[in-house]
């Protein structure tokens, strides 16, 4: 009859380590990429609320600008100026879009760029 032997089962000490410092960095990074996503989203709601304005159904371009750009003040938006979104005129509505990048440093020399598209939809 032999003895028989109890092997150890689990994750060794460096292996732990490395686990710890690939969940320090994606936590790392996703503190730092969730904002511009945020902001994306608020950028969009305000290109929905412009372009469903009633107001501005038949303004000219340079107020439907304006009512953006007093709306995204409010909000704290510095990547989408009033300049930078194309109004499509079309069947008596109106779309508005943007189109900008957004460059997070992570670490040292390495950035991530995030493109982003919002538009309002009809």
């Amino acid at each position: 009859m032999g003895i028989m032997t109890n092997k150890q089962r689990g994750v060794s000490m460096s292996g732990f380590l490395v686990a710890v410092v690939i969940l320090i960095f994606v936590a790392i990074a996703g503190m730092k990429i969730v904002p511009s996503y945020v902001e994306d989203k608020t950028i969009k709601s305000k290109l929905e609320e412009v372009a469903h304005d009633p107001e501005l159904k038949n303004a000219p371009v340079h107020e439907i600008r304006a009512a953006f750009s007093k709306r995204v003040a409010i909000s704290n938006i510095a990547n989408v100026k009033a300049e930078d979104i194309e109004v499509t005129k079309d069947d008596g509505g109106i779309t508005l879009s943007a189109s900008y990048s957004v460059k997070i440093p992570l670490v040292a020399n390495v950035s991530l760029l995030l493109e982003f598209n919002p538009s309002s939809t009809k």
